[in-house]
C-alpha cells in the first residue's frame, strides 16, 4: 500500500504530460496559441471543455482521470504517514481530516464550482501540511523539514497572486513549478515513511 502514493504520482506526471500534448490551444497571453503554452497555461486548462481558443478540448477526460488518480494517490500517503509517523494525536487528525478533505475537494476543480473547490482544497490542504511539518520538525528529516517550510512558502504565494491578481502572468508557471516540488517532497516523504514501516517491520 506504500507504493500507492509514489505510483500515482508518477502516473499523475505521465498523464499530465499526455493530457498537455492534446491541448487544442489558447493561454492567458494568447488565445490564438496552438497546443498547451507551458508557461502561460494553467494545469486546469487541460480539465475543461474546451480550451481557450474555443476549440473542443480532447485533453478534458485524461486530465480528470490524472487529478482522481493523484487526489486518491495522496489520500492515501495522507492516512499512511497518520498512522505510521505521526505521534500526536492533533497531528494525525489535522493529516487525515485536512488531507482527506483537501483531495475531495480538488477533485472537484474541473467543475463550475472551480473557485470555490479551490479555496476549499487550499484550506484544509494547508491544515494537512502543517500537521506534516509539526510531526517532522523533530524528527531528523533536516532537509525534509526546510523543503516542507519552501513548499508552504510556495503555496502561500500561488494563493496571495491568485486572489490578488499581482503577478498573475507569472502565476501559471509557478504552479508548475509548485506542483513539481511540492509532488518531489511527498515522494520523499513517503519514501522516508517506507523506510520506517520496513524498519518496524522486521523488529515484530
Amino acid at each position: 500500500m506504500n507504493k500507492i502514493p509514489t505510483l500515482g504520482i508518477s502516473c499523475f506526471i505521465i498523464l499530465f504530460f499526455y493530457a498537455a500534448s492534446l491541448y487544442p490551444g489558447g493561454s492567458q497571453a494568447d488565445l490564438n496559441h496552438i497546443g498547451f503554452d507551458w508557461i502561460n497555461n494553467y494545469w486546469c486548462n487541460l480539465t475543461n471543455e474546451r480550451g481557450m481558443n474555443g476549440m473542443l478540448n480532447p485533453a478534458r477526460p485524461i486530465a480528470i482521470t490524472a487529478m482522481i488518480i493523484l487526489c486518491t494517490s495522496l489520500s492515501v500517503f495522507f492516512y499512511l504517514f497518520a498512522n505510521f509517523f505521526a505521534q500526536s494525536s492533533l497531528s494525525k487528525f489535522l493529516i487525515k481530516f485536512g488531507g482527506s478533505l483537501s483531495m475531495f475537494f480538488a477533485v472537484f476543480i474541473f467543475t463550475a464550482y472551480h473557485d470555490l473547490m479551490t479555496i476549499l482544497a487550499s484550506l484544509f490542504g494547508l491544515l494537512a501540511v502543517i500537521g506534516i511539518l509539526k510531526e517532522i520538525y523533530t524528527s531528523s528529516l533536516i532537509f525534509h523539514k526546510i523543503a516542507g517550510v519552501f513548499c508552504l512558502l510556495l503555496l502561500g504565494i500561488n494563493n496571495i497572486i491568485y486572489y490578488s491578481s499581482m503577478g498573475i502572468s507569472w502565476l501559471p508557471l509557478l504552479q508548475k513549478i509548485t506542483f513539481l516540488i511540492v509532488l518531489l517532497w511527498i515522494m520523499g516523504l513517503n519514501y522516508k515513511l517506507t523506510i520506517r514501516q520496513n524498519t518496524s517491520s522486521e523488529h515484530i
